[in-house]
């Protein structure tokens, strides 16, 4: 049998993509990127906002009127089975944590059952990068979001099973590994663990590589707070911090129910900037949340220019189904919430220009991931800044660059 994947959305989705190529190759069935010559078709699916739902509706009926075998799974499988089924009416649902069943689901050998972890199950990674989840789950119900009904609550996996993954992700071949999950920060709350000492295992392994820790919320963040500045003390671990505050204003983030104030995201990024001067930082905003004022919009302007933050996801508000801002008053209107966006994107591009300047001059070990335009290589330095170098390399080495030139989305160096 030939099977064809497509994924869509979040790492903890590729992660889940590396599962499902690692199981078909295990049953001895073919891999093809040839929607033709297949036999199953796979998605993966996102739904984190309106937009995205659509597309993977546009592409579910695609996908199913080729008449061949359909298995959905992702986030839609989980909480939007019903209009799947409407649209694909003899597909098979997967939701994430049946992952493990997938092929046994479609031969009709078993019924799906919960709780397998996944960093038990077989796995093939494409390139040199490993994206590997460390727990599945969320503990918390920010009234946005859709993601952790799709999900469900936090289960974290155990930390001798996750190092054996990445050893064999290093036998594989590759050479970043990232680690995710729906909030690092809440690794092991609920069995113990600790995320430090898995850092600290992990890179005990034999040679060199380097770790992206993956988004953590900011009320997890200050909680462990040493602990995962700890976490990130160890060589083989990028100085990249994705920490998403949402909005500038407290009373749109008690709205949001994200359980911190902008004084405790502040609070985290200065201490992570004392202890890492040279850190990335990326951040994520929602733009037009009901209730954002023009006052909420200037405190989170206020907000960004105090942080600097060198990336900055911006979402425009997108209503979910099964969420509670889903029935919030004091919609902001499109054209303010666009206008808004705007503000945002211009202010964002502006600090990470002025930010990478600075950094000209500076000499990195960086690895080299892949190939760029015209010639060069995209290499990815300690701090995970990319940078783009015109001189022949080979992904999944490492080079030491300097920094010789920038624009706003990355560095440009040369081999020293």
């Amino acid at each position: 049998m030939k099977v064809y994947i497509e994924t869509y959305g979040c790492t903890a989705n590729r992660s889940d993509e590396s599962i499902v190529k690692g199981i078909a190759l295990s049953k001895g069935y073919e891999l093809t990127n040839d929607i033709n010559d297949a036999d199953l078709l796979v998605i993966l699916t996102c739904t984190v906002i309106s937009t995205t739902e659509q597309r993977m509706i546009n592409r579910i009926k695609r996908l199913y009127a080729t008449g061949k075998r359909l298995i959905v799974s992702g986030c839609m499988a989980s909480v939007q089975g019903e209009l799947v089924k409407k649209i694909a009416p003899r597909s098979h649902l997967l939701p994430p944590d049946q992952i493990h069943a997938i092929f046994d689901i479609v031969d009709g050998n078993c019924r799906p059952t919960k709780g397998q972890p996944k960093t038990l199950l077989a796995r093939c990674y494409k390139g040199i990068k490993a994206p590997i989840a460390i727990a599945e789950g969320c503990i918390f119900s920010c009234s946005y979001c859709i993601t952790s009904k799709a999900r469900g609550r936090l289960v974290s996996y155990p930390p001798d099973s996750i190092i054996k993954t990445v050893e064999n992700a290093l036998n594989f071949g590759c050479k970043e590994i990232q680690l995710t999950s729906q909030d690092n920060a809440s690794y092991g709350l609920d069995k113990g663990y600790k995320l430090d000492r898995l850092i600290e295992e992990i890179c005990k392994l034999d040679n060199e590589f380097r770790i992206r820790i993956g988004m953590m919320n900011p009320a997890t963040t200050k909680k462990r707070l040493d602990e995962i500045l700890n976490a990130y003390s160890y060589d083989k671990v990028y100085k990249f911090l994705h920490l998403p505050v949402q909005s500038g204003d407290n009373a749109i983030l008690e709205r949001m129910r994200r359980g911190y104030t902008v004084e405790d995201f502040l609070e985290i990024v200065e201490e992570f900037y004392s202890s890492y001067p040279d850190i990335t930082l990326s951040t994520d905003i929602i733009v037009g949340f009901p209730g954002e004022s023009e006052n909420s919009h200037i405190s989170t302007i206020e907000l960004l220019k105090m942080v600097k933050p060198d990336l900055v996801n911006i979402t425009r508000f997108s209503p979910r189904p099964y969420t509670e801002a889903k029935q919030y008053s004091g919609r902001v209107p499109t054209d303010v919430a666009k206008q808004r966006s705007r503000e945002l994107t211009e202010l964002c591009r502006s600090i990470s220009e002025e930010k990478n300047k600075r950094r000209v001059g500076s000499k990195y070990r960086a690895l080299v991931v892949e190939t760029g335009k015209d010639n060069s290589f995209v290499c990815r330095s300690d701090n995970y800044k990319p940078v783009i170098v015109k001189q022949d390399l080979t992904i999944g080495s490492f080079v030491d660059v300097e920094v010789t030139g920038y624009k706003f989305s990355h560095l440009v160096g040369k081999l020293i």
